[in-house]
């Protein structure tokens, strides 16, 4: 499934040249159910979709937030840029995006969500695709 592939040659400066951008791609079954897992790296945020429906499907941006005290233990703030905002939305981006965040420096993360699964089970499976595909 190449549902990105347009969007790597945008990131081409030429065909002799190396991507402008790094980016990994994992596929592999999640409870039974097909899953994608493209990340990709910026200079100022990193880029993650999960899909199983082969879509980018909702948009979210998971911010690290300045005005936490506790640098041990720092606060995030989500925001739907595109697609259904729900409450089960918001949890399922903080949870996945978190880690990706802190080990990339506290940068923003760009978080594209196409779900069918969002079961516990299945966001820690999705996790281990996303520790396999890192480029932070």
């Amino acid at each position: 499934m190449y549902i990105f592939l347009s969007f790597f040659f945008l990131c081409r400066v030429n065909k002799m040249s190396e991507s402008v951008i790094r980016s990994k791609q994992a596929q592999r079954e999640v409870n039974g159910i097909p899953t994608e897992v493209v990340c990709t790296e910026f200079s100022n945020y990193i880029f993650v979709v999960l899909t199983q429906y082969g879509k980018i499907g909702t948009l979210i941006s998971v911010t690290p937030d300045s005005r936490s005290n506790d640098l041990s233990t720092p606060t995030f703030s989500t925001k739907v840029l595109l697609g259904k905002d729900e409450p089960l939305t918001h949890v399922c981006a903080k949870n996945l995006a978190m880690f990706v965040s802190q080990e990339s420096g506290n940068r923003p993360v760009l978080l594209g969500l196409a779900l069918k699964d969002s079961s516990i089970d299945a966001i820690k499976q999705i996790k281990e695709m996303i520790k396999s595909c890192q480029v932070w």
